[in-house]
């Protein structure tokens, strides 16, 4: 599921996960006075994670008494599979737990913290915190991508140069020339033609 940053806060889509009705209450109250009309609650953990992907919200609310390390476990397989904005409050906690939420996607882990009147202080934090993360994330994927794209490219050339007997440059417009043909990254042709070689030579990958 692609991430999703909504610029418009009062659009936002919360969920609120608590299986106390009572703490939930407060919680969407805060948020509907906040302007906020889109809140839904889940008060069932069995089933979170396909509920939380029909619900499709933008941001989850997590609201624990004493969150346990088997109970944040299963709410980060939560923020892992959805990647949204989290926002966790609990009533008691300890350094190892926090730790295992953050650790876990969880965008702000407020102890003590629920209040009406600080509610939509702590979801634009956390909203702020997650695209923040986002952003850093994915441009440590696309340095990682273009590196890989680098190394692909470079054993592509060297085959094509051995192969085709054509020079450095050449074999790279060769490449260019393929993946321009086929609507491609020149990475995933380089990639295409050195696992073939390797299939030909029975080189291992």
């Amino acid at each position: 599921m692609p991430d999703q940053r909504p610029s418009d806060s009062q659009a936002l889509s919360i969920l609120v996960i608590d299986e106390d009705e009572i703490r939930a209450s407060i919680i969407r109250e805060g948020l509907r006075e906040a302007g906020h009309q889109r809140v839904h609650v889940i008060s069932v953990m069995d089933g979170l994670v396909r509920a939380v992907e029909d619900l499709a919200p933008d941001v989850i609310v997590i609201d624990l008494a004493n969150p346990s390390r088997d109970l944040v476990e299963h709410l980060s397989q939560v923020s892992r599979a959805v990647r949204r904005p989290v926002a966790m409050f609990v009533d008691q906690s300890d350094a190892g737990i926090m730790e295992a939420a953050i650790s876990a996607g969880v965008s702000a882990y407020v102890v003590d913290g629920l209040r009406k009147d600080r509610v939509k202080a702590i979801l634009d934090m956390a909203v702020a915190r997650f695209t923040a993360y986002s952003r850093l994330r994915d441009e440590l994927e696309s340095t990682r991508q273009a590196l890989e794209d680098r190394k692909a490219i470079d054993r592509a050339k060297a085959i094509l140069q051995k192969l085709r007997g054509v020079s450095e440059e050449e074999a790279y417009h060769l490449i260019r020339r393929k993946a321009m043909a086929e609507n491609r990254r020149m990475g995933e042709v380089a990639r295409a033609l050195v696992s073939t070689a390797d299939l030909l030579t029975g080189t291992d990958p």
